[in-house]
């Protein structure tokens, strides 16, 4: 079962708080909200997704890089974490 079917209700609550920001989005919009308003709602839906994507990069490396049945301690733990922390810092 991959990560992505395993936390699927997780994920959904996620994207679904995501719809939320971009409706906000739309309705500041709708609304002749101010430009910094406008921003300020785009930084967090931005971050939002930023976060969904790297918790889903994250499960993929640790769960599909290295096939640990096939591979026992095939998996270099500290070279992953050193490329997840990229990724990280890259979406923030």
């Amino acid at each position: 079962m991959t990560h992505t079917v395993r936390d699927k209700q997780r994920l959904l609550a996620r994207v679904r708080r995501i719809r939320g920001q971009v409706e906000a989005i739309e309705r500041a919009l709708e609304g002749e909200a101010g430009c910094d308003k406008v921003m300020h709602l785009l930084a967090g839906m931005r971050g939002a997704t930023a976060g969904l994507m790297a918790e889903i990069v994250e499960d993929h490396v640790l769960t599909h890089l290295v096939d640990d049945e096939k591979h026992p301690g095939a998996l270099n733990e500290s070279a992953a974490e050193q490329l997840l922390e990229v990724v990280r810092t890259y979406l923030k």
